[in-house]
């Protein structure tokens, strides 16, 4: 089979990871269940958390850029309270 230049290649990185007992287990049964292979469901779980965590940063420096532009003492204190949730956890 010939390939022309049009096809994307895009490199892989092989890794060796150690899972928690209960976690490989949910793993194969999300791969059995989406008749997937194990590594493309945790290459799709990694991909997830790896968006989660940039809206996340978003949301974070939204909040910080609305606290630091607000002149309302009240929302100030509110904004405060979110970016402490963030910072320090719920």
């Amino acid at each position: 089979m010939v390939y022309t230049g049009a096809m994307a290649i895009t490199k892989q990185v092989r890794r060796s990871v150690t899972l928690p007992v209960q976690i490989a287990q949910q793993v194969d049964r999300l791969a059995k269940r989406r008749r997937l292979s194990d590594n493309r469901i945790l290459v799709e779980l990694i991909e997830q958390g790896i968006e989660a965590a940039k809206q996340k940063e978003q949301a974070f420096f939204e909040i910080a850029e609305r606290f630091r532009s607000s002149k309302d003492p009240d929302e100030v204190k509110k904004l405060g309270n979110e970016l402490g949730r963030f910072v320090f956890g719920e």
